[in-house]
């Protein structure tokens, strides 16, 4: 490494290590984002409000009411005396859910005849009411079970496992995927202030009259972005493993390759940003404009799969869709090198390319 381009990275890496202020913004807000959302973006359900009609009163009825009192996710069961009644619940939101009990529901169920009750869910809180009622639907296919017995059909009873997380503990879902986001995050703030800060400083006038080529300048502010991003997002994956007890079952080595190739197809985006910003606002605007819209079609909140046709095309030029692929099978199911390999070798091309044209733009700033 020449000395000018050695110069360049110290340059860049003390200015933002210098400043206390800097370092806390770099290192504490990742790592509090990351306690508060693992906490927070929880998929679970809990401290349900369940309005109930029970018109039948009957022992079937009163044996499923008890099992849906009993379980943890429910606070309440509100008991109401017409249809009328549960439909302002739901209207007025002072409940998730409702269970309609027929008054046939228990002589079916004696009789070996399918007992049907009917659930009314909140469409205005559609992920939540999808979740309570696969939780409810569990609970009836449960008491279904016990009472086969008595002379139900026994073939529709069905067993469920959970491959790599048995529990279904949602934090060793979501703490992967947002230690890459905020790694990611990171990597763009740096990048993303970096021009833009000398130009709202007055330094950037320096740099266009120093020995230091226009080539030599864009490594000298690649280098300090992909070391503090890497070092952020192994800080936070040691959280998951000790803080979150996350099980980490597959290869170190290949995480952390697939982390610096990740990390550079992100600084190449901030550099981009931040060349075309002239003050450190216009940086940070840039920066969230580009990173919401990753996150969206990263497939971090919902499948890619799901998403249009469009969207999916466009999810293969995100980097961030291919690392969470690999940073979550790399914690749950130790994922086999090839399929490493196969999302690290797009993450490679996007890197060359983000790259190569921050070269070319930030040279033309240069010039």
């Amino acid at each position: 490494m020449n000395t000018r381009l050695r110069a360049q990275i110290v340059k860049e890496l003390l200015s933002f290590l210098r400043d206390p202020k800097s370092r806390m913004v770099l290192v504490g807000p990742p790592l509090v984002q990351l306690l508060v959302f693992s906490f927070a973006a929880t998929l679970e359900v809990r401290n349900v409000d369940i309005a109930v009609l029970d018109q039948d009163a009957g022992r079937a009825s009163h044996e499923l009411l008890a099992r849906i009192e009993a379980a943890s996710f429910v606070r309440q069961l509100v008991p109401v005396h017409s249809t009328t009644g549960l439909a302002d619940l739901l209207n007025r939101r002072e409940v998730l859910v409702a269970v309609h009990v027929p008054a046939d529901f228990s002589r079916n169920v004696a009789a070996g005849r399918p007992a049907v009750a009917q659930l009314l869910v909140d469409g205005r809180r559609a992920n939540s009411g999808q979740i309570a009622a696969a939780y409810l639907g569990t609970i009836v296919a449960g008491l279904d079970g016990r009472l086969e017995t008595a002379g139900t059909d026994a073939s529709s009873a069905i067993a469920v496992r959970h491959w790599f997380n048995p529990n279904l503990v949602y934090q060793w879902f979501i703490v992967p995927g947002l230690a890459a986001i905020l790694a990611m995050l990171a990597a763009l703030l740096v990048t993303g202030l970096s021009i833009a800060r000398e130009r709202e400083m007055g330094t950037f006038d320096q740099l266009l009259v120093s020995p230091a080529s226009p080539l030599e300048i864009v490594v000298g502010k690649i280098v300090p972005a992909l070391v503090i991003g890497t070092v952020l997002a192994l800080l936070m994956v040691a959280a998951g493993v000790f803080l979150f007890r996350v099980p980490f079952s597959g290869s170190l080595p290949l995480l952390l390759l697939s982390l610096v190739v990740f990390i550079l197809s992100v600084v190449g985006v901030g550099l981009m940003v931040s060349s075309i910003c002239r003050t450190q606002q216009q940086a940070i605007l840039g920066v969230f404009a580009v990173g919401v819209p990753v996150i969206l079609i990263s497939g971090f909140a919902t499948p890619v799969e799901n998403m249009p046709y469009a969207l999916q095309l466009l999810a293969e030029a995100n980097p961030l869709k291919h690392f969470l692929v690999i940073v979550q099978g790399t914690f749950l199911k130790a994922l086999p090198p090839g399929e490493v390999f196969a999302n690290l070798w797009p993450m490679a091309v996007i890197a060359a390319i983000t790259l190569s044209s921050a070269v070319v733009i930030v040279q033309g700033r240069l010039q």
